[in-house]
């Protein structure tokens, strides 16, 4: 069972999120909080959750503090950044503050559910529409990625067919629900490739994934 705190201090935001994840047999959303200190009162009464969704602007403690002060003091627990705030100096921060993950809040529900469940596993991620935002910038200023030759082999990497169509759709963004309606697959199977991917590829989440794709020229 992945216990959850959720700190949000919209609490129409909060619910729709806490409905979801009620949803899941594997989830449970043990408190919720309005702000970072919140959190940390909670923490110093109670017992320790797996992992804690907070946004970072917020009243008081925001997120970004927050996620300082529990690597500070919790450091087994593992937060994840849900923001509407996508621009890169956000993200860098959280990372760099002990994150394990940051999602904008027009993911979808699918996504956030193989974060959750990916992180909670010991991995970090980035959200798709952040990893294509990050790989077209580093594209751009690094035209020489044109010249490398598709050469799945040399990459150090064998991958079966039906994984290349899933690498390549995943380069699009698309989601594993919308990848699965396309390959005609299950959504679980979806998930399985895009794990088997990633660690086929040695990286850590699915942005890494994708600009490693770039480089070896396994998308098109």
């Amino acid at each position: 069972m992945i216990k959850i705190i959720l700190v949000e201090d919209h609490l129409v935001v909060r619910n729709g999120i806490k409905l979801l994840l009620d949803t899941q047999e594997n989830v449970q959303v043990v408190a919720e909080a309005n702000n970072g200190e919140e959190a940390i009162a909670y923490l110093e009464e109670n017992s320790i959750p797996d992992i804690i969704i907070t946004d970072i602007n917020m009243p008081g403690m925001d997120g970004i503090q927050l996620t300082e002060k529990l690597v500070e003091l919790y450091p087994k627990v593992k937060v994840i950044v849900l923001s509407m705030l996508n621009n890169t100096q956000n993200v860098s921060q959280a990372f760099e503050k002990g994150a394990k993950g940051y999602l904008v809040k027009n993911v979808s529900y699918d996504e956030l559910l193989f974060a959750i469940n990916h992180i909670a596993n010991g991995g970090r991620y980035l959200c798709e529409e952040l990893a294509m935002l990050l790989l077209e910038r580093v594209v751009a200023k690094a035209p020489g990625f044109a010249n490398y030759e598709k050469d799945v082999s040399a990459s150090g990497v064998e991958l079966s067919e039906r994984e290349l169509e899933v690498l390549q759709l995943i380069s699009e963004g698309y989601t594993n629900v919308e990848i699965a309606d396309k390959l005609f697959l299950s959504k679980r199977t979806v998930e399985g490739h895009r794990q088997n991917l990633i660690e086929k590829a040695g990286v850590k989440n699915s942005a890494s994934l994708i600009k490693y794709a770039v480089i070896n020229r396994l998308v098109d």
